[in-house]
């Protein structure tokens, strides 16, 4: 692929109208839509390169080299991203960001290019793919946001201190109808990779966000489009991560989401919390995993056994008005009950690495407390990073995770 100038588009005026239209067959008679086709299939096919890296470190070989995935939630939180990711102890000694959830032109992100915006801030370069053209500000609370979309983009991005080059886009299809419910778009996840040049060699580094309204089929199904893609590509170390929502739940439909979770509560709700959500490729998304395995990818040493990274209270609000766009209200009350045998929460284990052809890099036996204080550039064991907040507001709803790795 060539390098492509910033993504840009003169669809904003017809967003309204086609945000009256209740399902993808109806989009497709449209004669507006077919109108604006080209210049749809234009956004959705594109993509953005940037080079904001100083060239001279990209030869400054390291030990080892950081990785992080963190699904930064559109970006909405884009002061309290930037900040973390500039002085977080851990996060700023990272290499290669993979970062799921990003807009471009969205009011509830302030309009920003998100992805370039970061890595202009943070001297990266980066690449970002577009996966949905937004008609409306999006879902949940995201709906009460003052202004209107200009670009009404939303994509995934990798971002990286090293040159980038050979890019890919692997387009997933959808599982559920994009213009059915209150969050109407025109699209489909994307999955992106491209070739990170390190200066011990070249790592393909691959960044995915699963459909989240979708079965454990579809999930597994997605990931294996991803991995006969990747498979059909010249074999070099590789680092895939991202959200993979497997919340162990087909959330396709309310009816299966509902059947779910009595399956759930049947098998017993403390039970399923500690072993399963933590563990979903024991049972529940087995198939996922299996397919990791089947393409040579190695998820098990890569992530921290059993830590979680989206967390769920019965009195988060937020995430409440976001559940509701899958299930009926009067569900409500049976999650509370259930919930109530483990103090109002639970966690599940989304967020996830998996590596191919890279070694561990050798790990120091301080303990994590004694290695903030003393060297950011000791490496660590694959772990999860919590409890990122700024100016006391959370900055995603997902923890990141970290993996440090060599070649």
């Amino acid at each position: 692929m060539p390098e492509s100038l910033t993504l840009t588009h003169n669809l904003n005026p017809h967003f309204e109208e086609l945000s009256q239209i209740n399902s993808t067959k109806e989009l497709q008679r449209s004669s507006l839509y077919q109108q604006l086709l080209p210049e749809i299939n234009a956004v959705l096919k594109g993509y953005e390169v940037g080079h904001f890296a100083a060239p001279e470190k990209a030869t400054q070989a390291k030990p080892f080299y950081r990785a992080v995935t963190w699904n930064i939630e559109r970006g909405m939180e884009f002061e309290g991203i930037l900040h973390t990711l500039q002085n977080h102890p851990v996060l700023k000694e990272a290499d290669i960001f993979l970062l799921p959830e990003a807009d471009m032109g969205m009011v509830r992100s302030g309009n920003r290019n998100v992805a370039r915006e970061l890595a202009q801030a943070l001297k990266l370069n980066y690449y970002f793919v577009p996966t949905y053209i937004n008609l409306c500000k999006g879902n949940g609370t995201e709906l009460h946001f003052e202004g209107e979309n200009t670009l009404g983009i939303h994509g995934n991005a990798i971002l990286s201190r090293y040159p980038l080059k050979d890019f890919h886009i692997i387009p997933l299809h959808n599982n559920k109808d994009k213009m059915r419910g209150n969050e109407k778009r025109i699209g489909n996840q994307q999955a992106l990779a491209c070739t990170v040049l390190l200066p011990q060699g070249e790592v393909r580094a691959i960044c995915a966000h699963l459909d989240a309204h979708s079965s454990k089929r579809h999930r597994r199904d997605q990931m294996r489009t991803i991995l006969n893609y990747l498979d059909k590509l010249e074999r070099i170390p590789s680092l895939f991560g991202g959200d993979l929502n497997t919340t162990t739940y087909n959330s396709s439909k309310a009816f299966w989401a509902i059947y779910g979770f009595w399956v759930r509560v049947a098998m017993g709700v403390r039970y399923v919390i500690a072993k399963h959500y933590p563990y979903p490729d024991r049972l529940f998304e087995r198939g996922l995993f299996k397919s990791f395995e089947k393409f040579g990818f190695d998820y098990k040493n890569w992530n921290a056994p059993g830590e979680c990274t989206l967390h769920y209270s019965i009195e988060d609000l937020k995430k409440i008005k976001n559940l509701k766009d899958i299930i009926p209200n009067w569900c409500f009350k049976f999650i509370d009950w259930a919930l109530a045998k483990n103090d109002g929460k639970c966690s599940f284990k989304i967020d996830w690495f998996a590596l191919k052809d890279l070694q561990k890099a050798q790990v120091n036996l301080q303990s994590p407390e004694k290695f903030l204080k003393e060297n950011s550039r000791v490496p660590l064991e694959p772990c999860v990073v919590r409890d990122l907040t700024y100016q006391g507001r959370e900055c995603s709803d997902h923890d990141a995770i970290v993996v440090d790795f060599s070649i």
